[in-house]
């Protein structure tokens, strides 16, 4: 589907009187990311000249200041471009706020008690599904044993998936070294894309599984490519191979299609995961309210900020659902570890069918990359919410003054 990306960021810096800095970022694949930036001038009237203390007394206040301004929330509300730059602009906010604690983000908020948790959370439009007192009583159980969880998070890590192995493109040659490698530097879950061709599909699956073993978990992704009746069928070809789940079986939008879906594939045994391209809390409301999808994929960077993901992060504990967020791009994989990890401290208390995707790309563009070992995610320790890139890399890739577009347009 995403045939061509050219990997780009829209990225804001909050600059304060004080000297402090935030950094945040929005995820995009090339055209169109001047669009995204010109949402984040819109909503910088919004932010500049509030104080950091005013905002963070009252967050869930802010982001529905973002989120609803009378006129801009015709542009959404809460969904496309406009939600894009709202997540670049609080995913800064968010960074700031963890170094002026002088913490990691994820343990700021592992360091929040309950109430406070719940004070960043804007619940509107999800009360039928999930109520603040319900949100407030998962958060306190899960205070049991809370220390113990982040103890074993800072010695073992939060568990990995690879995608870096089986993109469409790789020859076959590629695909078993890529395997081959993996396997010697402890991954044992992989995904693979598929929905080209579905004799191909057959053959890589086929091949991969081989390499991996049976004892390895198998998923795979395709990226909206389907209609649904042709997702059941496709993916009912590919049920030999015991895929964990497939992702994107069909539009993001469609929420009884993955119902669908969902109730078809039951019965081989494979879920449905989505959610990097899910507008907003609402439309995940409705996936678990439909039984649409088993596994939860939360994207740092499409919802609004830490503030929505909060929120799925509770609604998916209520019904059930693990979480296995979106990663990779450029600088998701910095984001989401923050998020994941306090889903496990204080939230789920559960590492059963989680994981976290992680992609091998751009991190060097990064004053504080990802660290992985033995395929799982070591906590950051730097403060911040790990999404500042090295000046260097800014300067370089700006578009269009940057050394790199000055190149491409002497070609």
């Amino acid at each position: 589907m995403h045939t061509d990306p050219d990997y780009s960021a829209a990225y804001v810096v909050i600059d304060t009187d004080c000297g402090l800095k935030g950094f945040g970022l929005t995820f995009t694949l090339g055209k169109g990311t001047e669009i995204v930036v010109c949402a984040v001038g819109a909503l910088a009237g919004l932010v500049v000249g509030k104080s950091l203390q005013g905002i963070v007394n009252d967050f869930r206040g802010f982001y529905r200041l973002l989120t609803s301004d009378s006129q801009m929330r015709w542009l959404g509300p809460e969904k496309g471009v406009i939600h894009l730059a709202t997540a670049a602009v609080l995913n800064a906010v968010w960074d700031l706020w963890a170094r002026a604690e002088g913490k990691p983000l994820w343990k700021l908020l592992v360091d929040m008690n309950p109430k406070q948790v719940i004070s960043c959370i804007d619940f509107r439009y999800i009360t039928d599904a999930l109520t603040e007192e319900e949100a407030l009583d998962i958060l306190v159980k899960a205070q049991e044993d809370k220390q113990h969880r982040e103890e074993e998070m800072l010695k073992e890590g939060y568990p990995a998936y690879t995608t870096s192995c089986a993109w469409l493109n790789y020859p076959d040659q590629q695909l078993q070294q890529l395997c081959t490698d993996a396997l010697k530097s402890g991954w044992t879950k992989f995904k693979v894309k598929v929905g080209a061709d579905l004799q191909d599909d057959i053959r890589r699956c086929r091949l991969i599984r081989k390499m991996i073993g049976p004892e390895n978990t198998l998923m795979i992704d395709a990226n909206q490519r389907w209609d649904v009746a042709e997702a059941i069928s496709w993916v009912s070809s590919l049920a030999e191979f015991k895929p964990l789940w497939i992702e994107e079986p069909t539009s993001p939008d469609d929420i009884l299609g993955h119902a669908a879906i969902s109730k078809a594939l039951a019965p081989l045994g494979i879920g449905v995961a989505t959610g990097e391209q899910c507008h907003n809390r609402v439309m995940f409301k409705q996936f678990l309210q439909a039984s649409a999808l088993q596994f939860v994929q939360i994207d740092c960077c499409r919802l609004g900020s830490v503030n929505e993901n909060l929120a799925v992060l509770l609604m998916a504990h209520k019904f059930q659902v693990p979480v296995c967020p979106h990663a990779g791009g450029v600088g998701l994989c910095e984001l989401v570890q923050h998020l994941i990890l306090f889903d496990y401290i204080c939230v789920s208390a559960s590492l059963s069918n989680r994981m976290c995707e992680y992609v091998d790309h751009l991190h060097e563009h990064f004053t504080s990359p990802v660290v992985i070992h033995d395929a799982r995610y070591m906590p950051p320790k730097d403060a911040g919410y790990s999404c500042e890139m090295l000046e260097s890399s800014v300067q370089r890739h700006h578009y269009p003054e940057g050394d790199v577009w000055k190149q491409l347009k002497n070609k």
